[in-house]
């Protein structure tokens, strides 16, 4: 299974991925991608775990503003991890990001490359699925 969320202003049955920006804290306290991810997936879906590993990146380019203003182009690097649950109810989002998030759902991850709404995240459900597989 994987926890997807539609975020906050997205249609329904938009799924995607928690995700999120690094903590900069501090100076040189900077998160690692990993801690971002794992605090990311407690955040916006209420379910904790521990990281089995990068599974890649996905880049991407946006306009920011967005059309029609004549916007900034922002150059973008996602990093996600496959994370085994180990705690925490599902939708017990905190009472600060349920503005970012919309639904939380369990996907079979199986369907997720299918269910996911965005091409990069589809790739990283096959990843994931790939991983476990060779696991087994």
């Amino acid at each position: 299974m994987v926890a997807a969320i539609r975020p906050a202003g997205k249609p329904a049955g938009l799924w995607a991925l928690p995700k999120g920006r690094i903590d900069l804290g501090e100076p040189g306290e900077t998160e690692s991608p990993e801690a971002a991810a794992l605090r990311e997936v407690a955040e916006e879906t209420g379910a904790h775990g521990r990281s089995l590993g990068k599974l890649g990146d996905v880049k991407y380019v946006f306009t920011w503003p967005p059309k029609p203003a004549a916007g900034e182009r922002i150059f973008k690097v996602v990093s996600f991890f496959l994370v085994r649950y180990q705690g925490g109810r599902l939708g017990d989002v905190p009472e600060e990001f349920r503005h970012e998030v919309a639904e939380v759902k369990w996907l079979p991850l199986a369907d997720a490359p299918r269910l996911l709404a965005y091409g990069g995240e589809k790739e990283m459900a096959r990843k994931a699925l790939e991983r476990l597989d060779a696991d087994v």
